[in-house]
């Protein structure tokens, strides 16, 4: 073999090794490389740590919920059309009861929800066709779709007892309320809280006034 010949077959062999060889990679890749892991472990312990966050502050909503307010589905039409049967609503519980307040009170082991109309001391007269007087003062009731005296068992005007409110229904022809005796006005302590906001259904959800 001459000369000439080994050098050549040296360059060959060690091209060869050189295509073998894995590449190396830079050190700016692996800069990038560990700022993309590092980047996915932050997200990752900030979506844990939201999801925590989350559930802790679902725990507390509900333990609010619990003490400030009442679930209530409406069953029956004696509010209607304010509250129509089957709708939900939440009654924040509160004694500050205001005239004009649909309150949530209770009777007969269940949950009533009905208009207060007056307070203790105030004098109450409906006459025939259903207007309602406050203290010899005819109210305004946009909310009520009809007028009726409905059937009442109280003679008028009507002194509202001390530590009571005096309760009508929307729906004044069916409504069972403060104009029949079995019910009466209803005292401080039977009294719930006030209907907050409507739940259900969505076509009428939102805050109640």
């Amino acid at each position: 073999m001459d000369a000439g010949g080994w050098p050549q077959f040296r360059v060959r062999l060690m091209d060869k090794e050189k295509q073998e060889l894995p590449e190396i990679p830079s050190i700016e890749l692996l800069k990038e490389e560990l700022a993309r892991e590092e980047s996915r472990y932050g997200f990752r312990r900030t979506l844990l740590s939201a999801a925590g966050v989350l559930v802790v502050a679902a725990a507390v909503a509900a333990l609010l919920a619990t003490r400030m307010f009442v679930l209530i589905q409406i069953n029956g039409n004696s509010m209607d059309p304010t509250l129509k049967e089957g709708e939900i609503v939440f009654l924040r519980q509160t004694k500050e009861i205001e005239t004009g307040d649909v309150i949530g009170f209770y009777f007969g082991g269940r949950i009533l929800l009905k208009r207060v109309i007056g307070n203790a001391g105030d004098y109450i007269d409906i006459d025939n066709e259903g207007n309602v007087s406050v203290n010899g003062t005819k109210i305004d009731e946009p909310y009520l779709a009809e007028k009726s005296q409905g059937k009442c068992e109280l003679e008028f005007p009507y002194q509202v007892p001390k530590g009571m409110v005096f309760v009508l229904g929307d729906n004044r022809a069916i409504s069972i309320d403060s104009r029949i005796k079995a019910i009466g006005c209803v005292q401080e302590d039977q009294i719930v809280g006030k209907a907050a906001f409507r739940a259900w259904p969505v076509a009428r959800m939102g805050i109640m006034h």
